[in-house]
């Protein structure tokens, strides 16, 4: 499989902790590869990188073979990265509908950047979005605080799918959810390859790595200290280097 990402040489240094160095590694196409460690390991900041809401000091970012800068999340955004972390990113108060389309809400009567937002269209999209990752819910106009923990990291798929991410990062998205829930979501990722999307899993625990992964790597101190597929190693043997 080629190359989606490849990370170069990437290093970040905040006042008094160097958080990221020298670290290096790539993206295969259509796989789910797992990034784990400990916490201050450097995970958060390089998943912040990829996602445009910090710039590394150094190193340089290659998507699909072109060197890319991700200088905001609009920006990873349009380069089809979408990260959905732990709470989601998503408004309880809103709508699923109107969750699915937060801040790229489709207009009509369009004059210049300005329109009357075009809630039917949406609606019709919705259904058909939450339906594609086989995620059952009753309307798209329901309240997204009606649902539950898995559910709402299933619309948060939903969006990315629709929107034609190419890599998908998940932060932690099992946290805090029933054995029920957790299993439907890692479900979710491991159908994320056959939508054409390469993912990336952020997890604490190692047995869902390697019930939905196809490779890990793992940080520590902020370097990368083992790189291995799921099929050829083992939770002691990940756990050994952590």
């Amino acid at each position: 499989m080629d190359e989606i990402l490849r990370l170069s040489h990437i290093s970040k240094t905040f006042p008094g902790v160097r958080a990221l160095q020298d670290i290096s590694f790539d993206l295969k196409r259509g796989e789910v590869h797992c990034l784990c460690g400990e916490n201050g390991a450097g995970k958060s900041t390089l998943i912040k990188i990829l996602s445009g809401v910090l710039q590394p000091d150094k190193g340089e970012i290659r998507i699909e073979g072109e060197r890319v800068e991700i200088t905001s999340p609009k920006v990873a955004m349009r380069l089809g990265v979408e990260t959905i972390y732990q709470d989601a990113s998503m408004v309880p108060t809103m709508s699923i509908a109107r969750n699915l389309f937060i801040g790229r809400e489709p207009l009509r009567l369009r004059i210049g950047g300005i329109g009357l937002i075009d809630h039917d269209r949406m609606r019709r999209e919705a259904i058909k979005a939450i339906a594609d990752v086989d995620l059952h819910l009753r309307s798209p106009d329901a309240s997204l605080a009606e649902l539950s923990g898995g559910q709402r990291q299933g619309v948060a798929i939903a969006r990315a799918m629709h929107f034609k991410s190419r890599i998908l990062i998940l932060d932690e998205p099992t946290n805090h959810l029933s054995v029920k829930e957790t299993a439907k979501v890692l479900g979710f990722v491991r159908g994320l390859p056959a939508q054409g999307v390469t993912g990336v899993l952020i997890s604490h625990n190692l047995h869902h790595v390697l019930q939905s992964c196809d490779r890990v790597v793992a940080m520590a101190r902020g370097e990368i200290v083992f790189d291995k597929r799921v099929a050829e190693t083992s939770v002691e043997e990940i756990s050994d280097v952590l």
